[in-house]
C-alpha cells in the first residue's frame, strides 16, 4: 500500500510541475544559464568537478546556424585527458542522458572525439565515436538506467587510447529521477523456463524507443521524465510488411490498466497504433514486422506497449496474434482485450520479454514480428503494437558497450569543404571496422543468404517471413517489372567495374562508394553505387531508392537502371552522368567558371524535376527531401537532372497539409520550419532549391564555417546582402557585367522568396520554375539570343563539352562530394 501511495506522490509531482525532483540539468560548455526546453546550469563552477576543471576547454560548435533554441548543442565541453564529474543525488533509480553534436570545434577534426564513459563500475561506452554514431541532424543522445545506491553519482570521461589525437567531449548531461518502472522478470525467447531479471544492479542502455504508427513524441510532451519517442519510421519496418497505421477517435478516453502507472508512457502513444490491414487473406501468410541491427553478446529488454483503440474490437478473440521475437514464439495467444479484462478497449497496458543475441560477428539482428493467430480463428485475422522500447542489458562484467563502429577512414566533418581520406585509406574499412559492412564485402559471415533484417527489407512481400517459410533464393525484383528496374548478378556488377577497381571510384559519400562502369558489352556506361551496410539506415535508402526510382521516369531525374542484393550487397545501377555534380562546376574546382546562361539553363532543369515530383508522380506527391547541388548532376549535353533519393519522402495525402517526420537532410539546405515543427511538406524542396540559386549564382558553399559567423551561411548571407541591395556585391566575380540587370533582379527575388521563413509565403516550385524561365528570357534578350529555350525537354541545351574532361560522373574530382554532408540516416 505504501508503495503504491509513493508511486502516486511521484506522479502529482512530475504531472504538476513537469519537472522530476531533484533534477540535474548541465550544459557542459556555457558560461551562463541557459534556457532551451529547460533551464540547464552552467559547466562553470567546480560544483559537478571531481577533476580539476581547467583541465578541460570550452568551445563553441562552429558548425551550428540554425536560429533556433540549441540547447545544449551550441558549445561542448573538451576533455584532452581523463575527467570525472560527481553529481550529489539522492539513492534510487536515476536517467542518465549523455548529449553530443558532432561538429567542428575550433581546429579539432571531429573525427578525433573518440573516447569511453563508465560509471560506478560500468562501462557505459568504449572507444565511442561521436561523428560516426550521430543521429537526426548531427545529434546523438545516449539514455542509461541506473540505480545509484549511495549519495553520489560519478560519471567518467576517458579519450580512447587506441586512436592519435583522440578528444573526449560533452555538450549536456541529464540526471532525471525515475520510478522504479522495469524492475522484474522477462521470459527469455527460445529459452524455455529462463528470464530475464532486472535488479538494483542492472544498467539499462536505451536502444529504441518507437510511438509505434505515430510521431515522434518530443520530451516535454513525454509524461514526466522527459523521454523522447521516435517516429514509427520505415527504417525499422521492411517493405511489404509495415501494415497499416491506426489512430483511435478523438472522442476513445485512453486510460491505465489498474497496475499500470500513467508515466510508464504518454497517453499520445495508446492512441497511435500499427496494424496489418483489412485484408484478411494476405494477413493470413504475412507479419506485421520491426527490425534493427543490435551489439551482439548482450540481453535486450522489450518493452511492448498495447492499447485496442479500434472501436469495433471490444471483446475477447476479436483480434489474437502471436509476438515473435527473433524466430522465437514468446506469446502464442495475445488479445488485448483479453489482458485487460475484458473491459472493453481504450485500457493501455504493455509486456515486457527479452532476447539473447549471441555472439558472433560485430552486429546482431533483432525481429520483432507479430502473426494472426489461426488456430483461434479470431473475428479479424490481424495484430496491432502501439509502442516499443528496446534496452541493452550489462553483461557479468558490468559492461554495455558494444564492438566500436569507428572507421578511422572516413572523416565525417560537417565542414561541406573538408575532404574525405582518399583511395587507399578509404579501403581500410573492410579490414578495420567490425560491423555488417566488413562480414558481408569480405564474404567471411556463414550465412547461406544475407542477414535475416536485410533480407526482409528487401524482399517485402514476395515472402512473407512466417517462421519457416523465409526463401533467400529469390529477390525483389519479384515485385518490380523488368522493364523498369534490372536485376543485375553480382558477378555483372564486378565485371562492368573491373572488380570494383579502385582506379574507377568517382566518390565516395555517406552511402558507400560511386564507380564509373560499363554493361553490356562496353556499350552503355553507368554509376554503381555499392552500399556500405554498417547501419541499418543504409537499407532504408536503398529501399527507398528502389521503391521510387523504379516507377518514376523523366528526363531531369537521374534513371535507376537496376540493382543487386546478392552476397549481402547493396547495390544500385544509375545512367552515366559525364559532367558530374553542380557543385564541381561552381567552386574549388579546376573545371572552367559556367557561363551565365548555362547556370540558368541547368536550375530550370533541376526545378522541372523537382516539380515532376512535386505534382507530377501520382497519387501523392515526393519530397525529395535532400536538393543541394552534389545532387544535381549533368549530362554530357549539360541536361540536369536530379539525385539521391535515399531520404525521399511521400508527400501528404489530399485530407493533410503536411508529413510530420524525423528532421533529415544536409546542413545549409535545411527548412528552418521542418526543422522547427519536424513537419516537411513540398515547400521545404523549395526552401533548399532557393540555397542552390544563391550557391549558383554566388559560387560559394552552402555553409563555410571558416568564414566570420555572419558569411559563415550562405542562405542568411545572401538574404541580407539582397535585402540591403548590395547583391551584386557578393555574386561570382566571373559573372560581373555579364548578368542582364532586369534578369538579376528576377533570378535573385526568386531566390528570395524560396527562403522565406515560412512555407506558407514561399512559391511552388512551378512558379520558381516560371521565373527562371522568364530571368532566362530576359538574358537572351540583352544577348540578342531570340527568345528562351522553351521546353528543354524537347530541346537540347546549346552548351556542350568533351564528356571524358577532368569532371568524370558522381562526384567531383578530388572532392568525394557525393552525399558527403548528409544528416545520419
Amino acid at each position: 500500500m505504501l508503495t503504491l501511495y509513493l508511486i502516486f506522490l511521484i506522479h502529482r509531482v512530475y504531472a504538476a510541475d513537469n519537472v522530476p525532483p531533484d533534477s540535474i540539468l548541465l550544459d557542459c560548455g556555457t558560461e551562463t544559464e541557459a534556457t532551451g526546453d529547460r533551464t540547464w546550469k552552467s559547466n562553470f563552477g567546480s560544483e559537478y568537478a571531481a577533476s580539476d576543471l581547467t583541465a578541460s576547454t570550452s568551445l563553441d560548435a562552429r558548425a551550428i546556424f540554425m536560429k533556433v533554441a540549441w540547447v545544449p548543442y551550441g558549445t561542448a565541453r573538451i576533455f584532452k585527458s581523463e575527467f570525472t564529474y560527481s553529481f550529489p543525488v539522492s539513492a534510487g533509480w536515476k536517467y542518465i542522458r549523455l548529449h553530443f553534436c558532432s561538429a567542428s570545434y575550433g581546429n579539432l577534426s571531429s573525427s578525433n572525439a573518440i573516447f569511453s564513459v563508465s560509471s560506478g563500475g560500468y562501462t557505459l561506452l568504449r572507444d565511442f565515436s561521436v561523428s560516426q554514431n550521430r543521429e537526426e541532424f548531427n545529434i546523438t543522445v545516449k539514455e542509461f538506467s541506473i540505480n545509484v545506491a549511495k549519495g553520489r553519482l560519478n560519471i567518467t570521461f576517458t579519450p580512447s587510447s587506441n586512436y592519435n589525437n583522440s578528444y573526449a567531449l560533452v555538450n549536456g548531461i541529464e540526471v532525471i529521477p525515475m520510478p522504479d518502472i522495469y524492475n522484474g522478470s522477462a521470459i527469455i525467447a527460445g529459452e524455455k523456463g529462463v528470464s530475464l531479471i532486472v535488479s538494483n544492479t542492472t544498467v539499462l542502455e536505451k536502444v529504441l524507443r518507437l510511438n509505434v504508427g505515430g510521431t515522434k513524441i518530443t520530451p516535454a510532451a513525454d509524461s514526466g521524465l522527459f523521454r523522447s519517442w521516435s517516429e514509427d519510421d520505415f527504417m525499422y519496418l521492411p517493405a511489404g510488411l509495415r501494415g497499416e497505421e491506426d489512430t483511435a477517435d478523438s472522442s476513445l478516453d485512453i486510460k491505465y490498466f489498474p497496475s499500470i502507472p500513467s508515466y510508464v508512457a504518454p497517453k499520445n502513444i495508446y492512441r497511435t497504433a500499427r496494424t496489418m490491414g483489412s485484408n484478411q487473406s494476405n494477413n493470413q501468410n504475412n507479419n506485421l514486422t520491426w527490425g534493427l541491427l543490435v551489439d551482439p553478446g548482450f540481453h535486450y529488454l522489450l518493452r511492448l506497449h498495447f492499447c485496442e483503440i479500434n472501436s469495433n474490437i471490444t471483446k475477447v478473440n476479436q483480434r489474437v496474434f502471436q509476438i515473435i521475437l527473433n524466430n522465437h514464439t514468446v506469446e502464442d495467444h495475445a488479445d488485448v482485450v483479453a489482458w485487460t479484462g475484458n473491459t472493453g478497449n481504450g485500457i493501455a497496458l504493455y509486456k515486457d520479454y527479452a532476447v539473447h543475441v549471441p555472439k558472433g560477428g560485430d552486429r546482431g539482428e533483432l525481429l520483432v514480428e507479430l502473426h494472426p493467430n489461426i488456430a483461434s480463428k479470431p473475428e479479424y485475422y490481424d495484430a496491432i503494437l502501439n509502442g516499443l522500447e528496446i534496452f541493452k542489458v550489462n553483461d557479468t562484467t558490468g559492461n554495455l558497450a558494444g564492438p566500436p563502429a569507428f572507421d578511422p577512414a572516413v572523416d565525417d566533418s560537417i565542414d561541406p569543404n573538408f575532404p574525405r581520406k582518399s583511395g587507399n585509406q578509404t579501403a581500410i574499412i573492410a579490414g578495420v571496422t567490425g560491423g555488417l559492412a566488413a562480414l558481408c564485402l569480405l564474404g567471411v559471415v556463414v550465412f547461406a543468404g544475407p542477414p535475416l533484417w536485410l533480407m526482409h527489407s528487401l524482399y517485402g512481400n514476395s515472402h512473407p517471413p512466417v517462421p519457416g517459410k523465409t526463401n533467400a533464393t529469390q529477390g525483389f525484383a519479384s515485385s518490380l517489372s523488368s522493364d523498369t528496374c534490372r536485376h543485375f548478378s553480382f558477378d555483372e556488377i564486378k565485371a562492368a567495374t573491373s572488380n570494383f577497381n579502385e582506379a574507377l571510384i568517382l566518390g565516395v559519400g555517406g552511402f558507400g562508394k560511386v564507380y564509373k562502369g560499363e554493361i553490356e558489352n562496353g556499350t552503355i556506361k553507368v554509376a554503381i553505387k555499392r552500399g556500405n551496410p554498417l547501419s541499418d539506415q543504409g537499407v532504408h535508402a536503398f529501399q527507398t531508392e528502389i521503391e521510387l526510382l523504379s516507377k518514376l521516369r523523366h528526363r531531369h531525374l537521374v534513371s535507376l537502371i537496376g540493382y543487386c542484393e546478392e552476397n549481402c550487397e547493396m547495390i544500385l545501377v544509375y545512367d552515366y552522368m559525364a559532367l558530374g555534380t553542380l557543385r564541381e562546376h561552381l567552386y574549388k574546382t579546376k573545371n572552367p567558371p559556367l557561363l551565365w546562361k548555362q547556370r540558368l539553363e541547368i536550375c530550370i532543369g533541376a526545378a522541372r524535376g523537382l516539380h515532376y515530383l512535386h505534382t507530377g508522380a501520382k497519387p501523392q506527391t515526393i519530397i525529395h527531401r535532400d536538393v543541394k547541388t552534389t545532387n544535381i548532376l549533368l549530362d554530357d549535353k549539360w541536361v540536369a537532372k536530379v539525385s539521391d533519393f535515399g531520404l525521399s519522402k511521400l508527400g501528404p495525402s489530399s485530407d493533410h497539409t503536411h508529413v510530420t517526420t524525423a528532421v533529415k537532410g544536409s546542413f545549409g539546405y535545411l527548412d528552418p520550419e521542418y526543422f522547427r515543427r519536424r513537419q516537411i511538406t513540398e515547400k521545404s524542396d523549395v526552401y533548399s532549391f532557393g540555397v542552390v540559386l544563391f550557391e549558383v549564382l554566388c559560387a560559394k558553399p552552402a555553409l563555410n564555417p571558416t568564414l566570420a559567423d555572419e558569411e559563415a551561411c550562405l542562405a542568411e548571407w545572401a538574404l541580407q546582402n539582397q535585402r540591403e541591395g548590395n547583391l551584386d556585391q557578393i555574386i561570382d566575380p566571373y559573372l560581373n557585367g555579364k548578368i542582364a540587370s532586369e534578369c538579376l533582379k528576377t533570378f535573385a527575388e526568386i531566390s528570395e522568396k524560396c527562403l522565406n521563413e515560412k512555407g506558407i509565403d514561399r512559391p511552388s516550385m512551378g512558379d520558381v520554375l516560371w521565373s527562371l524561365e522568364y530571368a532566362l528570357q530576359l538574358q537572351e534578350n540583352m544577348e540578342g539570343g531570340g527568345g528562351v529555350h522553351g521546353d528543354m525537354d524537347d530541346e537540347e541545351t546549346s552548351f556542350t563539352k568533351d564528356p571524358d574532361a577532368k569532371s568524370s560522373g558522381f562526384s567531383g574530382s578530388g572532392n568525394n562530394s557525393w552525399s558527403s554532408e548528409l544528416l545520419p540516416r
